[in-house]
């Protein structure tokens, strides 16, 4: 497959994976053929990227963080039980479903994840219709487990983390959904509005039977930063909760690298290097590094020109080196399609290098 930009699809190319609606229903199945329709309602969804078939680069197949069965179903009940909070804040309102429901599921994707090999921080925002705030939610969390097994921490600490990632926005069902979907700036009061989500998120959370404080903190602090710079209190250094201060580093990602009703998505690259001018005063350094080592900074089936002029696809991420995957070669450095294309690992041809992302072109 070829991971191609939602503006470079033309008609008669054919899907190379599933494509789900919002309820997680199959909207268009692999092998479908794309129609000028087709496109014009996937880029109404915000889509901004899409798998498509092609003999040369069939053997390369994305795989999630978890399974898919697993991915539906956890956006399912992450959809259920966030719009049943939908609506004005409410004090002394109890919600004792929210720890049985998410501990569960977390504690699942802990085990998924747990028994994958070298499993990586993959770009996960493609394909799927589901509204922001679910898919976060869940993406988030997904990618804070992984950097907390990496870290060490045990089994128990793991669920807290895995909770408060979770949750770490349920503040913002309590917004107005105009707010959340405006196309525009925001205001300087409607940003101050939005801000508030961190306070609600901590008093929906805190007196809940179920939910542990410190997962409780992470909603409330995940926009803390370093310096004293976030928000709401202005927290500095290790007046953060340590489990915050991982979120810090998720949430900005996804957020990135997430296809927005005011902004484009960055490529995964993009959204490291923001973070990285962030490091040592924004985000912990060590908690980056750690990141780093386990994001794949060039998605599966993305095209990308190296030092040798050729262009091809992302054809095999290793895990224990992201940024040196093995490229399947497509043209030549004049831009002729190769008649026999070849693979090249740039994890042992160490002159080679990529010098360019063409995350907004297609080859051939």
């Amino acid at each position: 497959m070829r991971l191609i930009p939602i503006n470079s699809l033309q008609p008669g190319m054919k899907l190379g994976k599933k494509i789900y609606n919002e309820d997680g229903i199959i909207l268009l199945s692999e092998n479908a053929e794309l129609t000028e329709a087709v496109i014009r309602r996937l880029r109404r969804h915000g889509l901004n990227f899409v798998y498509v078939a092609d003999p040369r680069t069939e053997d390369v197949v994305p795989v999630d963080m978890i399974e898919e069965e697993t991915r539906r179903r956890a956006l399912k009940e992450i959809r259920t039980n966030f719009r049943k909070m939908t609506g004005p804040a409410v004090k002394g309102l109890v919600y004792p479903y929210l720890g049985k429901t998410f501990s569960g599921l977390v504690e699942e994707i802990m085990d998924e994840l747990g028994a994958r090999e070298d499993a990586m921080i993959m770009m996960m925002n493609i394909n799927s219709m589901d509204q922001y705030l679910y898919r976060h939610s869940l993406n988030v969390c997904i990618y804070t487990i992984l950097l907390g097994q990496i870290h060490g921490y045990s089994k128990s600490d793991l669920t807290l983390l895995g909770l408060g990632a979770l949750l770490h926005d349920i503040g913002k069902t309590k917004l107005p959904l105009q707010l959340l979907t405006k196309a525009g700036k925001l205001t300087d009061a409607e940003y101050e509005q939005v801000k508030q989500h961190a306070e609600f998120g901590f008093k929906m959370l805190k007196d809940e039977p179920g939910i542990p404080l410190v997962s409780a903190h992470c909603a409330y602090q995940h926009h803390e930063r370093l310096n004293g710079s976030g928000y709401p209190r202005g927290l500095k250094g290790e007046e953060i909760s340590e489990f915050a201060r991982w979120i810090a580093i998720t949430d900005s990602y996804d957020a990135m690298t997430t296809h927005r009703v005011y902004r484009s998505a960055m490529l995964p690259h993009q959204a490291l290097e923001v973070l990285y001018t962030g490091c040592g005063h924004l985000y912990e350094k060590s908690k980056l590094e750690v990141f780093r080592d386990r994001v794949a900074i060039y998605p599966l089936g993305m095209a990308v020109r190296l030092s040798t002029g050729e262009k091809g696809i992302v054809a095999k991420i290793h895990g224990i080196f992201p940024q040196r995957p093995v490229v399947r070669v497509l043209t030549d450095p004049d831009g002729e399609d190769l008649k026999v294309p070849y693979d090249v690992d740039l994890s042992q041809q160490l002159s080679v290098v990529i010098t360019e992302v063409d995350g907004m072109n297609q080859i051939g």
